[in-house]
């Protein structure tokens, strides 16, 4: 397997391509912001490395995280002059600096929720870089619409989550220039990555589907820079990525990271499988590690979901406020059973599949009409389109329809709730609601059921006092799930009941199957998922996955590079130090100065091209191969798979020559 990484290197040791170039150690690059300036085209940079064969020589570890979005907040100042900033504490970015040592400087690269005017941006970035250690990238307005509504949002996001643009009004037809504008916004951020970068000390961690070629352009500029990528959505089979047209182009990017992170072992299945059947590529598995061979060098897979901020959590349900807003929603609901929904608006949450299963449940089950409650929280849309608007007026029809057939007096069987909710807000529903039901027909992992398993557990060391002011009153937690089977943490929910969406009866008899439990087996369930979601939560997540990014980039610094390709065909071929070329003068010497020799060699792709369509070997085949067995001091030997009929006949002029057929099953 390890022959493939070295192909071409005759290439190589003819001085073909750039090598890697050796000094001394390097300096950090200095932190200076820049207005963003027009990008050049992809092949413009110059595929030469920029390292050094010296190891680092500092000692505080830094992670440059970068991901589609800054995990800030901003808004206008009052008075208009300028911007106001703070964290996001509900940012995964900035939640899984918990699991880093307090010695590792983070560094964040993105750009902003909010539209900055030019002349605003340099005193923007200096203040984010030094309040925030922020690198905010400001896209052109002419790309930044067409790279995150275009193509992620129209092209990967349908695709990685198994919808085929079959028509122009089903999904949308590939479109090169929204393509073209999200390799444009790409390589815009690697030039914010490359101001702050040092690349013998600092980590790269890129996340998500917006940034799959980021790699390409940081390895082209560095080729042992330690880099690694996590994907958040789903990775669609073999059978739906390779309908992209921009397929391989994306492949070859990601295979330039060092590690490559997925949530669940079947996004990583699907991911090995596009490199094999598209690729050619094989992966190895040994001690519990995945790696993926190419050009010499070993991408590691990384399988780990992602876990829920134990400490955020934690101190919303302490706060006053949310005690009072538990009792509000316990007084409001008070003798019913709340099943709980809480989902982003978009076309695979199974929202209204979830509407029809209730409806399904209070037609089947009359007992909980009047008693049984499905709030519906939707969060507000990230994409937009015409399917999205359709699915909307959908969910409002069947919940019109739902509550205008079951309603009663003082019950309505489904609250609809579809304005911005806060976190506190959202605690307080996942602690009265008895069942959270999710119905996603493809997500990539969905922490709402460990969200709700977290806040129906109640604060750590609570009082008794506390306790039975929650909504799971003083006795013993217990909290019951319905999950689709097509969501990312459906594996590590054991206790949940698993339910396909698409089949609403099976789903109306789960959610009947989760409210009608045995109190006992309800806490049961609650405690084996407490246990799990407790101890692997966000800085598990990202602790582990710097160990693994570490564990594979231990021996960069070793290697010897050389960066080859152009566009997205470039990648790095990586040779043991202890690597030597062959001297063709060394070669021939030494052939001169033996007396005994002998010499193998193989027919298909040797004595005859690989592609030859006329596989008889030509006359001057025959006289070189004669000439060889002339000499008294050479033994040549044909060794093929193919039959010995065939190689008997096309070599019976030669004296002197012994063959191999059939893989050395006939000898002659």
């Amino acid at each position: 397997m390890l022959s493939k990484s070295y192909t071409n290197l005759l290439d190589l040791a003819s001085g073909n391509f750039p090598a890697m170039s050796g000094g001394g150690v390097r300096k950090r690059l200095p932190r200076v912001m820049t207005v963003p300036g027009i990008m050049s085209e992809l092949d413009d940079d110059q595929a030469n490395s920029v390292s050094s064969d010296v190891p680092s020589s500092v000692v505080q570890d830094r992670v440059i995280i970068v991901a589609n979005q800054l995990p800030l907040k901003a808004r206008r100042r009052p008075d208009g002059m300028g911007w106001s900033f703070s964290w996001d504490d509900e940012s995964l970015l900035l939640q899984l600096k918990d699991g880093f040592s307090d010695d590792m400087e983070v560094i964040y690269v993105g750009s902003l929720r909010v539209d900055v005017d030019p002349a605003d941006q340099d005193d923007v970035s200096q203040t984010l870089l030094e309040r925030f250690k922020c690198v905010p990238a400001f896209l052109p307005p002419e790309i930044a619409s067409s790279y995150y509504h275009g193509f992620c949002k129209q092209q990967l996001w349908p695709l990685f989550h198994y919808m085929l643009p079959f028509s122009v009004d089903h999904g949308g037809r590939f479109d090169r220039s929204l393509w073209e504008a999200y390799v444009s916004a790409n390589k815009f951020f690697s030039q914010k990555v490359i101001e702050v970068l040092n690349p013998e000390d600092d980590y790269v961690w890129i996340h998500d589907y917006h940034l799959m070629v980021l790699p390409t352009f940081l390895r082209r500029r560095f080729n042992r820079l330690r880099m690694g990528f996590f994907l958040h959505s789903p990775f669609p089979s073999s059978e739906i990525y390779r309908t992209l047209p921009v397929r391989e182009e994306i492949l070859k990017a990601l295979l330039n990271a060092d590690l490559i992170g997925f949530h669940t072992f079947d996004y990583a299945r699907h991911f090995l499988s596009c490199c094999g059947r598209m690729l050619g590529l094989e992966y190895q598995s040994k001690r519990g590690y995945i790696g993926l061979e190419y050009y010499g060098r070993t991408i590691g897979i990384k399988i780990t979901p992602v876990g829920v901020h134990m400490g955020q959590i934690e101190s919303v349900l302490s706060l006053a406020d949310n005690q009072w807003r538990v009792e509000e929603l316990k007084r409001r609901f008070q003798g019913k059973t709340v099943l709980l929904g809480v989902d982003d608006m978009d076309i695979f949450k199974g929202i209204n599949l979830k509407l029809l299963a209730m409806e399904q449940m209070l037609k089947l089950h009359s007992d909980w009409r009047g008693r049984a409650v499905l709030v519906q929280i939707a969060n507000p849309a990230r994409g937009q389109g015409r399917d999205l608007e359709e699915i909307q007026r959908e969910i409002q029809l069947s919940c019109k329809r739902i509550n205008e057939t079951f309603g009663q007096p003082g019950y309505e069987p489904v609250v609809y709730i579809d304005q911005p909710m806060s976190i506190a807000e959202r605690f307080a529903f996942y602690t009265i609601a008895e069942c959270v039901i999710v119905t996603a027909v493809r997500d990539g992992m969905n922490l709402t059921p460990y969200e709700y398993i977290v806040c129906r557990q109640g604060r750590a060391n609570a009082s008794p006092t506390a306790v039975s002011e929650s909504g799971c009153g003083g006795g013993p937690r217990k909290s019951m799930l319905v999950v689709s089977e097509f969501v990312g943490c459906s594996p590590s929910l054991s206790g949940a009941i698993r339910v396909n969406p698409w089949n609403i009866e099976a789903t109306a008899e789960a959610m009947n199957e989760a409210i009608s439990m045995l109190e006992g087996e309800k806490q049961l369930r609650h405690e084996k998922h407490y246990r799990y979601v407790s101890t692997h939560d966000v800085a598990y997540w990202s602790r582990s996955f710097m160990l693994d990014m570490e564990r594979t980039c231990k021996d960069h610094f070793r290697r010897r590079c050389w960066g080859i390709g152009l566009s997205f065909g470039f990648r790095v071929v990586a040779l043991d130090p202890n690597f030597r070329k062959l001297s063709i003068d060394a070669i021939v010497s030494a052939y001169e100065r033996s007396k005994s020799r002998v010499i193998m060699l193989d027919y298909d792709g040797t004595v005859m091209p690989q592609f030859a369509i006329n596989k008889t070997p030509s006359t001057e085949v025959i006289s070189i191969i004669n000439t060889l067995c002339g000499d008294k001091r050479n033994i040549v030997f044909l060794v093929s798979g193919r039959g010995r009929d065939s190689l008997n006949k096309w070599f019976s002029p030669c004296e002197k020559l012994g063959i191999a057929a059939e893989h050395g099953y006939f000898i002659r």
